[in-house]
């Protein structure tokens, strides 16, 4: 098709007042071959949309539009079957930078010759379409799967619920009464789990797999392919989308000898206490006879750095409908609860006070430091009261420890092994390594106790964790994404919760996994990218099976044959490009960001004489946190270096070392790259962007040395989105440290 392009310049929001328009259209007319170059007062309103919409229906099928951020009017500014191309000139120039000055206006030509040059190269992408299967499959049938199925299905969905029990129900299925979730929140509740098992049972769209395991899961969202075996039978089916809902076990209380478990008969645990309560007898397990003084302790081996170093979040709840129980069971027995903090947030405070106000139940603020077996197998309890400053000491004939929870997941050690041994045997070591490998695979393949996807992933069979064995989210914006595209961590698999958030965490996952199956259908990304309709195409005739794409991808996109070369799964893609910033043949390209595409846009940056003492700096901003960032920073007016020149990029792993070359090459004085924090608490986007730069750093050093330019030069930034005001400072500094070293000895070369 051919291209016809259009650049229009909006002169509102102090953009024609602070720029000479009829030079930056001169500039553009003459520098480049554009159609149609217009100027209009208020671009954004209805005339001026008018105007571009009559161009277009005139035969322009690529737009520049030269006016405020691609972050606002975004929609005023899409137009059908027509790439528009957003030049900023309103945040990153006019209004961080002296108006009618010659630097600002060299800024403005600048970010215009880029955009029309962006313009002129990229495609409208053409939709990855593939028959899609809307079928949830949601693993797990404790009360967060059965209300992700059940909400599934009622948005009419068909749901597969697969559950490795002989019924579904969970833990809620063995217990009698829970936290109290509706008004007046005073007093546990009936357990309502047996009514919604009958609502799933009743539903058509549900069907449901018990005694079930995962033999295999291979394919990508919209078209996995399962291999299940229940009750003695395989089968295989295709689904859409995973809402992974397998829930939790309790923290291994053999690991807390110190507080007396194993060594002291009459201590028990919260789930424990459970069975007791459901069996209406609260007798102590050494001898049978009733248990009046009952003891709870609290953060049994939670936030502890040797055990378990968060919080569980229902622990605390959980203590006080056990020792109300306790109380309404036995009116003469006596509930005494040793607490680091009670947490009982919102309407849950209510709860709390319910327990206070009953005489027979006492508190104290406690650091528990052992429990001993005392006369009669009387567990004896040595505390610091935390509140008076003393030692206290308590005998008790029943001590409960409130264990926390861990997520029933992979173990993700056991995977990090598999993955590993695998490796070994791929390599084909030789004698007890590859056999001791082989062993490895066999064993961790079938283990006892884990919830295993079995996923055909040259990553991993299994969700990757995060740093405490929870399966991996971006915990700050998008709470069930999991770091395997269309399946979907919900409950206490993705993070300790209580009945009621179990329920809605269900409800949000089948949503996502919902939208998931959606914008597959119609070729388009999800998070964060959503809508995106480009994806990853391979010239692999000139793969050279280094696997850096494979290895990098953070979301298991890539799978490989027996040579290394990479098997793209396009709808497993978020479209963050990092295979395309990791592969050094540039193999990689997405229709409408590529190497050549970026490359053309530094190029066309006029880089200043070295007398002219006007340096010019790159910076290539995270989509996500750093360009934002840049914006935020505009709109408070906060100025910054008119040397430098910005590029958005999907993501800082996504940034090819060739672009810092031609950079170079052309003079550029500095780079700058700004990309999310990285480490335990990453904020980016896509999970390690800023880490993998920082590995790559290295190849950008050694591309310095042999272009004999100093270290200096190129500079890595992290920062967080609401850091937008220490952005411009840092800019600044870059300038003036760059200044300090001088220009780049490849000007006008």
């Amino acid at each position: 098709m051919d291209r016809k392009v259009a650049a229009y310049i909006c002169r509102g929001c102090s953009i024609g007042e602070a720029l000479d328009i009829e030079a930056l259209m001169e500039a553009a007319s003459d520098d480049f071959e554009v159609d149609i170059i217009r100027d209009h007062e208020f671009l954004c309103g209805d005339e001026g949309c008018a105007l571009i919409a009559q161009d277009i229906q005139d035969g322009v099928n690529a737009l520049v539009i030269a006016a405020c951020s691609p972050r606002f009017m975004t929609d005023t500014f899409t137009f059908d079957g027509c790439h528009s191309e957003r030049v900023n000139l309103r945040e990153q120039v006019v209004w961080s930078h002296e108006p009618n000055d010659e630097d600002t206006q060299m800024m403005a030509e600048d970010y215009l010759r880029m955009g029309i040059i962006r313009a002129q190269k990229v495609d409208i992408p053409v939709p990855f379409e593939e028959e899609v299967d809307k079928t949830l499959m949601v693993v797990g049938g404790g009360t967060t799967g059965i209300s992700a199925a059940l909400d599934a299905a009622n948005a009419g969905y068909d749901v597969v619920l697969v559950e490795k029990e002989a019924q579904l129900g969970g833990w809620m299925g063995r217990f009698t009464r829970q936290i109290p979730h509706t008004a007046p929140y005073r007093d546990p509740q009936p357990v309502d789990i047996v009514d919604r098992i009958s609502e799933i049972e009743a539903d058509d769209r549900i069907t449901v797999y018990t005694e079930a395991a995962i033999e295999g899961i291979t394919g990508q969202p919209g078209q996995f392919d399962v291999r299940l075996k229940a009750n003695g039978t395989s089968s295989e089916f295709r689904v859409g989308a995973i809402v992974q809902a397998t829930g939790w076990k309790p923290y291994d209380a053999n690991n807390l000898g110190h507080l007396g478990y194993g060594t002291c008969p009459n201590v028990i645990t919260n789930v424990q206490m459970e069975e007791m309560l459901a069996s209406g007898q609260l007798t102590r397990p050494s001898d049978g006879q009733p248990a009046r003084r009952i003891a709870f302790i609290q953060c049994a081996g939670s936030r502890d750095q040797d055990h378990l170093p968060y919080c569980s979040a229902v622990c605390c709840r959980v203590s006080l409908k056990q020792a109300l129980l306790v109380r309404e069971m036995d009116p003469e027995a006596d509930a005494y609860i040793l607490y680091k903090d009670i947490r009982s947030p919102g309407q849950y405070e209510d709860f709390y006070i319910r327990a206070q106000e009953d005489s027979g139940i006492f508190f104290t603020k406690a650091e528990v430091t052992g429990i001993s077996n005392g006369d009669g197998d009387n567990p004896r309890i040595e505390a610091d009261d935390t509140l008076l400053g003393e030692k206290i000491a308590l005998e008790a004939d029943l001590v409960v420890l409130a264990t926390g929870m861990v997520p029933n997941a992979a173990d993700s050690e056991a995977i990090r092994n598999l993955v590993d041994a695998e490796a070994v045997i791929e390599k084909g070591e030789e004698g007890a390594q590859l056999e001791k490998a082989k062993q490895t695979v066999e064993e961790l393949k079938h283990l006892k106790g884990t919830e295993l996807l079995n996923l055909d992933y040259r990553q991993g069979p299994d969700l990757p964790a995060f740093k405490y064995d929870f399966p991996d989210s971006h915990f700050i914006c998008f709470p069930y994404e999991s770091r395997r595209t269309g399946i979907y961590a919900a409950g206490c698999t993705r993070a300790p919760n209580d009945s009621l958030l179990s329920r809605e965490d269900g409800s949000g996952a089948a949503l996502k996994a919902i939208q998931c199956m959606e914008l597959t259908s119609r070729g388009e990304a999800v998070h964060p990218r959503w809508g995106d309709m480009s994806y990853p195409d391979f010239a692999l005739d000139r793969c050279t099976q280094c696997k850096r794409c494979t290895e990098e991808c953070p979301f298991g996109t890539l799978n490989e044959d027996e040579k290394g070369t990479p098997m793209p799964n396009p709808t497993r893609c978020r479209r963050c490009g990092i295979c395309l910033g990791a592969c050094p043949e540039r193999i990689i390209s997405f229709s409408d960001y590529s190497v050549p595409i970026t490359s053309a846009m530094i190029k066309a940056v006029e880089v200043p004489e070295e007398w002219d003492e006007k340096p010019r700096l790159l910076g290539l901003l995270c989509e996500n946190d750093a360009y934002p960032a840049l914006d935020a920073a505009g709109l408070k007016r906060i100025r910054h270096s008119s040397w430098i020149r910005f590029i958005p990029v999907r993501c800082l792993g996504s940034v090819n070392i060739v672009w810092i070359s031609d950079a170079l090459s052309k003079g550029f004085d500095g780079i700058i790259m700004v990309g999310c924090k990285s480490g335990d608490d990453y904020q980016c986007h896509f999970i390690k962007g800023s880490e993998l730069m920082e590995t790559r750093s290295e190849n950008i050093q050694e591309k310095l040395k042999q272009l004999a330019l100093e270290e200096e030069r190129v500079k890595l930034v992290q920062l967080s989105i609401d850091e937008f005001e220490k952005l411009p400072e840092i800019i600044n500094e870059f300038a003036d440290e760059i200044e300090e070293i001088g220009m780049n000895p490849f000007k006008g070369l």
